[in-house]
């Protein structure tokens, strides 16, 4: 049977990172010959990293020796760059605000962002003082909130149903049906903002988890449940609903997972993942305000925009996060 540990998870994030960075390019450039970019399923790959999640970690709780012990891996893996980011943005955007430094950091406006965008309550305060006409700094990190309340979720979803539990696979299908109900139900009424949080995210994860609980099986039939996703899912795309897609897709992360072997080192590098996703966007949107797809190719902009994205996820690691691992 097939090594849970051999996998090509660091490629994954790594892609759906690019997938992510690719989509907010094209609508926070404001440049035409980069709008078709647009159309990267921005959408889908963060669904895909809420796959990963619940794969990952049922397996963290499972293998951490105490609750304490899992809390603390979650926590340094997360929080630390979390923090950094929002603490970064706070201070180094004034440099980009149309405010004075007096008046910027005069501003109440700032320690609102920091408050609240520290306790992952981005919503309450999403933008700056004079920083990129006053929208959203930083709109990708609206998931972390969702990621550290998966995380809090995860003992007791052990705890209801873990894996000796008989009836674990009926309990996690029943949480994912009412998860598709929330999802489905603010979408069809056009609130949109309201299905992707917790309840309808949900789906996704339980996804990821239900395929670590049945790994043996799903290692023996991946080839034809790989075949049986890529048909199913567009049945979702024809009749707009998701029903079968989130548990299709996990099928389709975890077979890209588990086959390929070459690319299984991957990671060997480090981890630049996190980094790269919670960095993207506020990079992005200073090159906008900065005039630089508008004034020189934006072909080129988006090329050295990547590779300073890159190059910040990369420091981000090697300088910061992994002290805390």
């Amino acid at each position: 049977m097939q090594d849970i540990t051999k996998n090509n998870f660091d490629f994954i994030r790594v892609l759906l990172a690019f997938i992510v960075f690719v989509g907010h390019l094209g609508a926070l450039s404001q440049s035409e010959p980069l709008h078709i970019l647009t159309y990267s399923p921005v959408e889908v790959a963060v669904f895909s990293f809420f796959i990963v999640s619940g794969f990952l970690i049922a397996r963290s709780y499972e293998r951490s020796s105490s609750l304490k012990s899992y809390a603390k891996k979650r926590f340094n893996r997360i929080v630390p760059a979390y923090l950094l980011v929002v603490s970064l943005c706070a201070v180094l955007l004034s440099l980009v605000s149309t405010l004075s430094f007096s008046e910027y950091f005069g501003n109440t406006q700032v320690y609102k962002y920091w408050f609240w965008n520290s306790l992952f309550l981005n919503f309450k305060a999403p933008w700056l003082p004079g920083v990129f006409g006053n929208q959203a700094v930083n709109g990708a990190l609206w998931t972390l909130k969702i990621e550290m309340c998966f995380y809090i979720a995860v003992p007791f979803m052990f705890l209801l149903f873990g894996k000796n539990n008989k009836y674990r696979n009926v309990s996690l299908i029943v949480l994912y049906f009412l998860s598709l109900l929330f999802l489905n139900y603010f979408e069809m009424t056009d609130r949109a903002a309201i299905s992707r949080q917790l309840p309808g995210s949900l789906c996704y994860f339980i996804g990821g988890m239900l395929l670590y609980f049945n790994f043996d099986k799903f290692i023996q039939h991946k080839n034809s449940l790989f075949i049986i996703a890529m048909l199913t899912v567009w049945i979702d795309l024809i009749f707009k609903i998701k029903l079968f897609s989130p548990m299709m897709i996990s099928i389709i992360v975890l077979y890209i997972a588990y086959s390929f072997k070459f690319l299984n080192n991957f990671g060997k590098y480090g981890d630049f993942t996190y980094g790269i996703y919670i960095f993207h966007f506020p990079i992005i949107r200073v090159f906008q305000t900065l005039g630089f797809f508008e004034d020189y190719n934006p072909y080129v902009m988006s090329v050295i925009c990547m590779f300073t994205v890159i190059a910040v996820g990369i420091a981000s690691w090697h300088l910061y996060e992994k002290r805390f691992l």
